[in-house]
């Protein structure tokens, strides 16, 4: 060890460069991303954070009700997820040699398939897109056909394979060649079997609840699709990134359908405990045997921080916490509550057209008013950009009452609430709070919020 590397203080080069946080990401990384924060007010300082809470530097505390995008499931900064990543440190395992065979990844391969009793591996890799890669990958090769099915608006990911079964056309823009596979409108029964009779689909890729919109498949739709789809030997894979790990008040969403059954599953987010990044693909004997046929197959498909000790720990005790503290029984009993209470509203605001989800994912969408001098407004802003009025909601949601929320996705007027799990009543009754306050100035009629709105009409002329 060098007297260099002995002085280093990541305590002390936070004190003296913490400030610079805005101006070091516009310098060095994603210059639009500070540019953005700046716009909509969201350019915050945080301190420090604890479970569903961050605090600023003046010792103000902020509702999360984002949760990373649904990364921290048990809120920031569990005490038995910390001590189990400092015992896992302190143990100094001979971690990732490559050639043995440690305990935690089998551990939390058995752990986590208790979940999931009619599948049997797991494949540990690093996020939600390497996920839904490997499934892709394990689909097409265990059928042998080259197309999977997805449906519009969905999102798996971000690299190229899992940005070709990507439903939402912003992202795709500018990255093409991607992969031959093809989109269904969600729940659209028929068109997933036109496609299925052409004889060379390897699988249909689905989110049971869709994240952008927070929009679920009608009643049933899965499970008539999963027939289908075992009658063409093809392969239903389930992308619970976002839904699982309790999300939805199941511990998969899947389960909400009484006779589901994957073929593969992909998990992440929520599993890492909000500290090492980690990935899962779970899936059937026979697909893994495909894959992995030989031993000169061993590494055909692998990772190199997959299954590191650090994941796996977190992994472990995310699970562990998760049935001691009820998490998924809390997850649906808090978020009947929430979803209930915003659905009351509904009656009240007619900009407010529907509250829908499951457990602790919600979508609240606005629509179009009756009254003449509130559609005038809604007009003006739909006419520059759709999309804004939800983001007239976020930003006092931020600003005024310290929740932060998100917009669902690009030009929807629906914000998701993907709050930390571990939420309870004080909680739903501060955002509630909250959320009326700014429904109210919104029908209102003028205000600050208005104001804010021709700021952001003007923004999307400019940028046309």
């Amino acid at each position: 060890m060098t007297d260099e590397t002995r002085d280093f203080d990541l305590a002390r080069l936070l004190a003296e460069r913490g400030g610079e946080r805005y101006d070091l990401h516009a310098r060095y990384l994603n210059h639009q991303l500070p540019r953005m924060l700046h716009t909509i007010g969201f350019d915050k300082i945080y301190e420090r954070a604890e479970g569903a809470y961050f605090w600023d530097a003046d010792g103000q505390d902020y509702l999360d009700m984002l949760a990373g995008f649904g990364v921290m499931g048990l809120g920031r900064h569990h005490p038995v997820v910390r001590k189990a990543l400092h015992d896992v440190l302190d143990a100094s395992l001979a971690d990732l040699t490559r050639f043995d065979c440690q305990p935690l990844p089998g551990l939390l391969a058995e752990k986590l398939l208790s979940y999931a009793p009619h599948l049997d591996r797991v494949f540990f890799g690093n996020s939600g897109t390497e996920a839904v890669e490997t499934a892709l990958k394990f689909a097409r090769y265990a059928t042998g056909r080259p197309r999977i099915l997805y449906c519009a608006h969905a999102f798996h990911g971000l690299t190229v394979g899992s940005l070709s079964v990507n439903g939402e056309g912003g992202f795709r823009d500018g990255f093409a060649p991607l992969l031959p596979d093809t989109a269904i409108p969600l729940g659209d029964l028929d068109a997933l079997e036109r496609e299925l009779e052409r004889g060379d689909v390897a699988g249909f890729v689905v989110e049971p609840i869709q994240g952008k919109g927070v929009l679920e498949p009608p009643a049933g739709f899965l499970r008539t699709a999963q027939d289908l789809l075992r009658r063409h030997k093809a392969l239903l894979i389930a992308d619970e990134v976002q839904t699982g790990m309790g999300r939805t008040g199941e511990f998969f969403a899947y389960q909400h359908e009484t006779g589901l059954e994957p073929d593969l599953v992909c998990v992440a987010k929520a599993l890492s405990g909000g500290y090492v990044p980690v990935g899962a693909t779970l899936g059937k004997d026979w697909i893994f045997k495909k894959v992995y046929s030989s031993m000169d197959r061993v590494l055909v498909h692998s990772a190199s921080f997959g299954s590191n000790a650090q994941a796996m720990a977190a992994g472990l005790a995310v699970l562990a916490v998760m049935e001691d503290e009820q998490v998924v029984a809390n997850a649906r009993q808090t978020g009947d509550l929430l979803r209930t209470r915003l659905a009351a509203l509904v009656e009240k605001y007619e900009l407010l057209h529907e509250v829908r989800g499951r457990g602790l994912m919600i979508g609240i969408e606005f629509g179009r008013p009756k009254s003449l001098g509130l559609r005038s407004r809604w007009t003006m802003l739909q006419a520059a950009r759709k999309g804004l009025f939800a983001q007239m909601v976020v930003a006092p949601l931020l600003q005024r009452h310290r929740v932060l929320t998100q917009v669902s996705g690009d030009r929807l007027e629906v914000i998701k609430l993907i709050p930390p799990l571990i939420i309870g009543e004080r909680e739903v009754d501060r955002f509630l709070d909250a959320f009326t306050a700014v429904m109210d100035d919104a029908h209102g009629g003028g205000g600050l919020m208005w104001e804010f709105g021709r700021t952001l009409v003007k923004q999307a002329v400019a940028g046309r």
